[in-house]
C-alpha cells in the first residue's frame, strides 16, 4: 500500500472545498419608511443606519394609504387613496422606477405572492369587482374566486393562498383556502356574528393568525386575535385587540410570537367613530401561553400596525400623536424605544433582498 504523506492529504482536501459550491449569501435586510417634506422614500440598512433617499411625491388629491414590501425581492407596493378610489403603484427599488399595473379602474392591494413577484388585487370594485394577481413585470391574470373577498394571505413557498369574504352586513363571513391559483376551495372557518379580518399565515403554514371584528354598523371598536391551524381546526382566542382601523397582526420570524395592536380604551364611545379619539399601544403575544408583553407605553395617540424585522430582533410602526406621524423602532431584548429621524415619516416596510 502507497503511503500518502499528511500534507498531501491537507492539499487534497483543500482542493475539494475551493471546488465546492459556495452557499447562497442570505438576503440583506433593510428599512424603508416614508419621510413627507421633502417627499422621499428613505432606506435604513440593518443597524438603522440611513443608507438611501428616493424622492417620491405623492400625486395631487391622492393620499399615502399604506406600503407593502415583497416578501423578497426589491419591489415595494405603494397603495394610494384618490378622487376615484384606490389606486396601486410598485416601485422598483434597484432602477428606481415606478409603474402602474391598473389604469383603467381602481385596485386595491389584498397580498403578495410568496415569491414576491406578483400581488393579488381587487379591482373595479364598483362597476365589476374582481380579484387579480398582476406581477412586477405587467403581467395580469384574473384569480375565481368570489368577487366579495377583502382579504387575501398567500401561503409561504407555496402558491396556495386562503381568502375572506361577507355576503353582506349581518352575515357575518367565510375564510377558504384555495388551491390551483382559486381553482379548488375548502371552508376552513365561518363566523356569523364577525367580520374575520388580516388572516395570515405563520411562517410555516402551518397556522393562521386572524382578528374578529364584531359584524355591526359601528366602525370602529374592540375585536379580538385568534389563532387556528392552517386546516381549520383547533382556533383559539388570544386576546382582545384593536378592530375596524385596518391593523394587521403579525408573525413573529420564527412563528412563536404575534405583534399587534391594542385599544385602551375601549369605554370611550368617541373612539367607535374618530380615530382621533383612539388611544393605543404594541403588544407581543406568546402564541403557545398566550403571555402578553406591553411594547409601547404610550398616554395618548395611537399606534400602527406593527411589522418584525426579518431577524425578529426590532419591532417598527408608525406613531400618531396629535395628527402628527412618526415611524419608531422598539428593540425587543433592551426594550428601548426610539423614532427613526425626526421629521414627519410613516409606513415602515422591511425588505429582504
Amino acid at each position: 500500500m502507497r503511503h500518502v504523506s499528511y500534507f498531501t492529504l491537507i492539499a487534497f482536501f483543500l482542493l475539494l472545498l475551493s471546488c465546492a459550491p459556495k452557499p447562497a449569501a442570505p438576503p440583506q435586510a433593510s428599512l424603508f419608511i416614508y419621510r413627507f417634506d421633502p417627499p422621499a422614500f428613505l432606506e435604513f440598512s440593518e443597524d438603522f443606519q440611513q443608507t438611501k433617499e428616493i424622492p417620491f411625491s405623492i400625486p395631487p388629491n391622492c393620499g399615502l394609504y399604506d406600503v407593502f414590501p415583497a416578501p423578497v425581492g426589491g419591489s415595494l407596493l405603494i397603495e394610494l387613496s384618490c378622487p376615484n378610489g384606490q389606486t396601486v403603484l410598485f416601485l422598483d427599488i434597484a432602477s428606481v422606477s415606478v409603474s402602474q399595473p391598473v389604469t383603467d379602474s381602481d385596485s386595491h392591494f389584498l397580498a403578495w405572492t410568496s415569491d414576491g413577484e406578483a400581488a393579488y388585487l381587487k379591482v373595479d370594485s364598483l362597476s365589476s369587482p374582481r380579484i387579480v394577481r398582476v406581477g412586477t413585470d405587467g403581467a395580469k391574470e384574473t384569480i375565481p374566486v368570489t368577487e366579495f373577498t377583502y382579504d387575501l394571505s398567500a401561503k409561504p413557498e407555496s402558491r396556495d393562498f386562503t381568502f375572506t369574504f361577507s355576503r353582506g352586513l349581518g352575515y357575518g363571513s367565510e375564510l377558504w383556502r384555495a388551491k390551483q391559483d382559486g381553482r379548488i376551495t375548502q371552508l376552513l372557518y365561518a363566523d356569523p356574528n364577525n367580520y374575520i379580518s388580516f388572516a395570515r399565515f405563520s411562517p410555516d403554514g402551518k397556522q393562521i393568525a386572524f382578528i374578529k371584528i364584531p359584524d355591526s354598523q359601528i366602525p370602529f371598536t374592540v375585536g379580538e386575535l385568534w389563532v387556528m391551524d392552517a386546516d381549520g381546526s383547533n382556533t383559539r382566542k388570544l386576546a382582545d385587540a384593536d378592530a375596524g382601523h385596518g391593523y394587521a397582526a403579525n408573525w413573529s420570524p420564527d412563528g412563536m410570537k404575534i405583534a399587534f395592536v391594542v385599544r385602551e380604551n375601549p369605554e370611550d364611545e368617541n373612539a367607535n367613530r374618530s380615530n382621533e379619539a383612539l388611544f393605543s399601544n404594541v403588544y407581543v403575544v406568546e402564541v403557545s401561553s398566550g403571555n402578553l408583553i406591553r411594547v409601547t407605553n404610550l398616554m395618548e395617540g395611537r399606534v400602527e400596525t406593527p411589522y418584525w424585522s426579518p431577524d425578529g430582533n426590532t419591532l417598527a410602526f408608525t406613531v400618531v400623536i396629535n395628527g402628527r406621524m412618526e415611524v419608531q423602532i422598539a428593540d425587543m431584548e433592551s426594550g428601548g424605544i426610539r423614532s427613526l429621524i425626526t421629521e414627519s415619516t410613516c409606513c415602515p416596510a422591511w425588505m429582504r433582498k
